[in-house]
């Protein structure tokens, strides 16, 4: 029993390490063909799935030239090297994506047709190397140019306002070099007219005078000239556009200023019946009026009577009050100062007088006379 039940633990651990060795190791993935323009740019892929426990320590570029296989690409721990100067400044290989060395082929020559190896060298877990490599035939074409398309320059459309700084660019595919020319039709000519001879057309700054229809045409090596959609391409005046959003629609008036014209309305006598000098006065008058917002709350509105009469009260009140406390204040400061004279029956009989009263005031001698003619 314990034998058979070793013998059932090893072929686990068999299978196991079958299962690793056949589907535990990182794959290379790779087209068999790929198709480069002429003078132009390619990428020959090259992936895998990075996997723990393989850690990526060689990576070479190989191509074959007649019966003999060269390396034009090394990478190593020292960095990455290439090794054929044909290559320099040509050959970029992917290093910002992890399990992604494809190889990046710029300024395509006929020459360049081959067979191509990606060859990747793995450091394994226990301390074991594993190579990998696939083959890809590379082949070069002249291919024709495109059909251009026309687009703006920082997402623009088509219309613009004037003054602005805008650009349309046409762009096709094929094997460069590349010519581009731009023509604009006329409205009383039925050809139209070469403006520029570059891949892009620059308004600096864009006037009125450019709005029209544009078109652009592609030629290359290979094929024959293609031409592109014809765009419609508009400028706009830019001051009118800003009058417009600078003036005040009538609809936007305050709900003050139509009441206000209501009332007016209703109070204005007929004007058909009116001078027209009677017409140009009320038209200075209107003008030279406050307009009912700034008038003050008692323009607009009247005050009560019982407010007007409370008012009046108390200002009588307040006067009443003042005069008491005037009048009050002085009484103290007057001193007076009463003698009276008796005189005999014979002094009077002589003096034809029964009596007098002299009043002798000390603070005040200027109202004497007054008060004698009191007690005469």
């Amino acid at each position: 029993m314990v034998l058979a039940m070793m013998r059932l633990l090893l072929g686990l651990l068999f299978l196991a390490h079958l299962m690793v060795v056949t589907h535990g190791q990182p794959i290379l993935e790779a087209p068999k063909t790929v198709t480069g323009p002429w003078k132009g740019d390619v990428n020959i892929p090259c992936t895998y799935s990075p996997l723990q426990g393989y850690t990526q320590v060689m990576v070479k570029w190989l191509v074959e030239r007649g019966s003999d296989t060269v390396t034009i690409f090394l990478r190593d721990s020292s960095g990455d090297h290439i090794q054929q100067a044909k290559y320099r400044g040509r050959l970029h290989i992917n290093q910002e994506v992890p399990g992604d060395v494809s190889l990046q082929l710029k300024t395509l020559e006929m020459d360049d047709r081959s067979h191509y190896t990606c060859e990747v060298t793995w450091q394994t877990f226990d301390g074991n190397q594993l190579v990998r490599d696939e083959v890809i035939e590379l082949h070069v074409q002249k291919l024709p140019v495109s059909k251009p398309t026309v687009t703006t320059g920082n997402g623009y459309g088509f219309t613009v306002l004037q003054g602005m700084r805008i650009s349309l660019q046409c762009q096709a595919h094929g094997s460069p070099p590349i010519s581009y020319v731009w023509y604009k039709e006329q409205t009383d000519n039925p050809e139209p007219i070469k403006v520029a001879t570059l891949s892009t057309l620059l308004f600096k700054p864009a006037m009125l005078a450019d709005t029209g229809s544009y078109f652009c045409t592609a030629k290359g090596r290979v094929g024959s000239e293609q031409h592109s959609d014809i765009v419609k391409f508009v400028v706009k005046d830019s001051s009118k556009t800003n009058k417009t959003n600078t003036e005040a629609p009538t609809t936007m008036q305050s709900p003050l200023e139509n009441s206000s014209k209501t009332n007016k309305t209703n109070t204005e006598a007929p004007t058909t019946m009116q001078s027209p000098l009677e017409n140009s006065s009320k038209t200075n008058k209107t003008n030279t009026e406050v307009p009912t917002s700034m008038q003050s709350p008692l323009e607009r509105k009247g005050l009560p009577i019982f407010a007007i009469i409370l008012i009046i009260f108390l200002c009588c009140l307040v006067v009443f009050i003042m005069a008491y406390i005037m009048l009050y204040r002085k009484t103290p400061q007057q001193e007076h100062l009463y003698e009276v004279a008796r005189m005999d029956a014979s002094e009077a009989k002589n003096s034809g007088e029964t009596m007098r009263v002299a009043i002798i005031k000390s603070s005040c001698s200027s109202e004497e006379p007054d008060s004698r003619q009191q007690l005469l």
